[in-house]
C-alpha cells in the first residue's frame, strides 16, 4: 500500500526538454517522479539531506557524470504484474542498453499464459506509461521492435526519451543536442 501520508515533493531542475522533474519521497525512497508540472503538491520535502541527495544524483546522471542514480525506490505505487515488469526492467536493462516491449514482457515472466499476438507487448507499453518512477525505473530504455516507440507526454515525451537515449549513447547526437558531450 502506498505511503501517501508520508510522501513529500521536491522539484529538480533538469536540462530535459520537459524542464524540471517533480519527485516524491517517502521514508523508504523515491515513490514517484514526473516530467510534467505538478500544481499544489503537498507537503514539500523539508528533509534537506534527502532533497540534496536526490538533486545531486539526478543532476550528475543528466550531466553524464554518473551512469547510476543510486537512489532507493519505494515500490508502493505499483503492485502485482506491473511491479514485476518494472522491477525486471530496473534490474536487467542497464545504462546504454534497450529492450523491446515484447522482450521485456517475456523476461518478466508475467505473460506466460498470453497467447494473443502482440498483447503482452502492448500491455507492457501501457505499464511503461503508468510507471510511477520514470528515470529511476528507466522506461525510456523500452523501445518498439521497429523503432523508438512511445513515451508519455506526447511530443515532449518523445523528445525526453530521445534526449535520454542520446545521453546513454543509444542514439547519435543530432545537431540540436544540448546535453553533455
Amino acid at each position: 500500500m502506498p505511503q501517501s501520508w508520508s510522501m513529500s515533493w521536491l522539484t529538480v531542475d533538469t536540462p530535459l526538454p520537459s524542464g524540471p522533474m517533480h519527485i516524491a519521497v517517502t521514508p523508504t525512497g523515491v515513490a514517484a517522479a514526473g516530467y510534467s508540472v505538478r500544481d499544489g503538491e503537498a507537503p514539500p520535502c523539508t528533509d534537506e539531506r534527502k532533497a540534496a541527495a536526490v538533486t545531486d544524483r539526478i543532476g550528475a546522471y543528466l550531466a553524464g557524470r554518473s551512469r547510476e542514480l543510486g537512489l532507493p525506490i519505494d515500490w508502493g505505487l505499483s503492485s502485482g504484474p506491473h511491479r514485476a515488469v518494472l522491477q525486471t526492467l530496473w534490474r536487467e536493462v542497464p545504462f546504454g542498453h534497450t529492450i523491446t516491449y515484447g522482450e521485456l514482457a517475456a523476461r518478466s515472466g508475467v505473460f506466460e499464459d498470453v497467447t494473443e499476438p502482440g498483447l503482452a507487448a502492448r500491455t507492457v507499453g501501457q505499464m511503461m506509461a503508468a510507471n510511477p518512477v520514470p528515470l529511476l525505473v528507466p522506461c525510456h530504455r523500452v523501445v518498439a521492435a521497429d523503432g523508438i516507440g512511445g513515451f508519455g507526454g506526447g511530443r515532449v515525451g518523445i523528445e525526453v526519451k530521445r534526449w535520454l537515449l542520446t545521453l546513454e549513447g543509444v542514439l547519435e547526437p543530432t545537431l540540436d543536442w544540448n546535453g553533455p558531450l
